[in-house]
């Protein structure tokens, strides 16, 4: 039975790579999650008992324990989604995401590398370290044209920054140590168990409150939308087969304006929940001061991943939200715990710092 670590595994798209890999494999996992604010372990609660799972607490930046759990469990690939991941959190407070994205993925590299150097033969040859990216490195796009893997990097915010660096590192290490490496860089992902300050989920719970739903400027920023399952099943087969040293894009073929998704969103609430007081939720929406430095628009060209290695999207978004916006209703005990620390809906990104307790906006 294979071993993979993986990092960040309590939180969104971590978290529901771990259930994906102990539901549809028989590989053992190890989850390491240091358990910031997005690290819940009540997403990690239906797997309770599985003798294939083991969850670490801990920092990729602890070099000791990253490299104890690689030889202790003799893990045969590294995924890492260890990272902060929320721009506007990144505008108010940068130097988290240096820390955890930047020297965090350094530390997890070297150690990885320390560990491949000491396997033999077969051991050697099977090692993979797969790193989960983002779309956003590249920029923003104009009304046409989408990413591919040779789109120059042009990160316009300190989280994309951060891991444009980590991208970096990643790459480094296979052209001068020869690691065995991998690269995914996806769109916006929504799905289950997505921290409610992501666009999807905080609209969501604002309006089944009746409080209002910010939208940035006048709604237009376009992203390409990909259900978190596709994502899993996307990064599952680059790690099987996808060629080291090189990168994959990840998309969805979703491309939806911020007012879209919040109008589709809203109608789709107003039919699951039809005893709803704030029908009709679209009702609802204010437009409030955009972000800075909002990139307009994002899009992927994932044709690199669905001819080499055969993947495609298999969730349309009219049906993955639907199936979203069913799991959080059907939920509402993690919603109410994961909401227990100290965000509560409160707008981020404007630059304030901590203290910034403005409204939240989409």
């Amino acid at each position: 039975m294979k071993t993979i670590l993986v990092t960040g595994g309590a939180g969104f798209i971590g978290g529901n790579f771990v259930h994906f890999l102990l539901r549809e494999t028989d590989v053992q996992v190890i989850n390491l999650d240091k358990l910031t604010y997005a690290g819940n372990l009540d997403t990690l609660a239906p797997l309770a008992g599985n003798p294939r799972h083991v969850f670490v607490q801990g920092d990729i930046g602890d070099r000791d324990l990253a490299g104890r759990l690689l030889a202790d469990y003799a893990v045969d690939a590294v995924v890492n989604f260890a990272a902060e991941s929320h721009v506007d959190r990144s505008i108010d407070g940068p130097a988290a995401f240096v820390e955890t994205n930047v020297l965090g993925t350094f530390n997890l590299l070297d150690c990885a590398r320390a560990y491949w150097s000491g396997l033999g033969g077969a051991g050697r040859a099977a090692f993979r370290f797969l790193h989960v990216s983002t779309d956003e490195v590249y920029g923003s796009l104009g009304p046409t044209g989408r990413f591919v893997e040779t789109t120059p990097y042009a990160p316009n915010s300190p989280y994309s920054a951060s891991k444009a660096a980590s991208d970096h590192l990643v790459r480094a290490w296979f052209h001068t140590y020869g690691l065995p490496v991998l690269t995914t860089n996806c769109s916006n992902n929504y799905g289950p168990y997505q921290f409610p300050e992501k666009l999807i989920p905080l609209v969501a719970l604002k309006a089944l409150a009746g409080e209002s739903l910010p939208i940035y400027g006048n709604g237009s920023n376009v992203r390409d939308w990909l259900y978190v399952e596709d994502h899993c099943r996307a990064i599952w087969r680059v790690l099987a087969a996808g060629r080291p040293g090189e990168v994959y894009n990840v998309g969805g073929d979703s491309e939806r304006t911020n007012l879209e998704v919040v109008d589709t969103l809203c109608g789709l609430l107003d039919e699951l929940v039809p005893d709803s007081p704030h029908r009709p939720h679209a009702q609802l929406k204010v437009f409030v001061t955009d972000r800075p430095g909002h990139d307009q628009r994002y899009a992927i060209d994932a044709t690199k991943l669905k001819t080499e290695l055969g993947w495609a999207p298999q969730e349309l978004f009219e049906t993955g939200l639907r199936r979203t916006l069913a799991w959080y209703l059907e939920n509402p005990d993690w919603c109410g715990r994961v909401m227990d620390g100290s965000y509560r809906g409160q707008r981020l990104g404007t630059g304030a710092g901590k203290d910034d307790r403005g409204e939240g906006a989409a």
